[in-house]
């Protein structure tokens, strides 16, 4: 899901700031952990979370200015 979203951002299809990258990213680096639990890595896992937390900031962040300019236009 991570390298896909990356692809699809790289060649045009997709913005670096919108929901469906932002999920991608969140739910790529979800499953990732989850596979840790057979064989745990710290690297990994320290990795993963922080993408995680990236990318729910930026899911949040972009929520928050569509809200500003929903609201600046009413």
């Amino acid at each position: 899901m991570i390298l896909a979203a990356f692809a699809a951002q790289q060649m045009g299809k997709m913005r670096g700031d919108g929901a469906v990258y932002q999920l991608l990213n969140l739910f790529g680096a979800g499953g990732i952990l989850v596979s840790l639990m057979g064989s745990f890595n710290i690297s990994v896992f320290v990795l993963e979370s922080a993408w995680v937390l990236v990318s729910a900031y930026g899911l949040w962040r972009s929520r928050s200015l569509r809200a500003r300019a929903d609201a600046a236009g009413k």
